[in-house]
């Protein structure tokens, strides 16, 4: 059970990853060796999955962001296993949820421009197993970008 000192510690790690045990401890006022304790322990226990930076797409010619639903032509586990290990090996595929509704999954996806994006869809994501259509929503404004979430 996570109390208020862990909930400090990551609130302040999602604003900054890179922050010293030093700078953290002084930012939830606790001693650094009782920070470093429970930094070990959030990540032991789950909490704190990993660390990463933030790149700006532009700067890696993948400023286009577009949010692809995909419908299967089948909704067997098989379609489902298929299409999952395939979507894993897209590297331009930034994130893939199964969801209910209308359609079996939502993409995330990062290219170049829309003639790549074109090339994309194309050459990989109708050719993916079992895939019936898509319909795809191209980002003209990020309004809000966040990496986690508010706890």
């Amino acid at each position: 059970m996570l109390d208020d000192l862990d909930l400090k510690i990551c609130r302040a790690l999602q604003q900054d990853g890179r922050l010293s045990n030093a700078e953290l401890a002084r930012v939830i006022n606790l001693s650094p060796a009782a920070c470093f304790d429970r930094v070990k322990r959030l990540r032991r226990d789950g909490y704190i999955r990993g660390f990463a930076a933030l790149l700006d797409p532009e700067k890696f010619d993948r400023g286009l962001l577009v949010f692809v639903q995909v419908l299967l032509d089948r909704t067997t586990q098989d379609a489902f296993s298929n299409f999952a290990a395939a979507v894993r090996l897209m590297p331009e595929v930034l994130e893939c949820h199964m969801v209910a509704g209308g359609f079996d999954y939502l993409l995330k996806a990062r290219v170049k421009d829309m003639a790549e994006y074109r090339r994309f869809l194309g050459d990989a994501l109708v050719s993916l197993p079992s895939v019936r259509e898509t319909h795809t929503y191209a980002v003209m404004e990020e309004v809000k970008a966040q990496v986690g979430f508010g706890v």
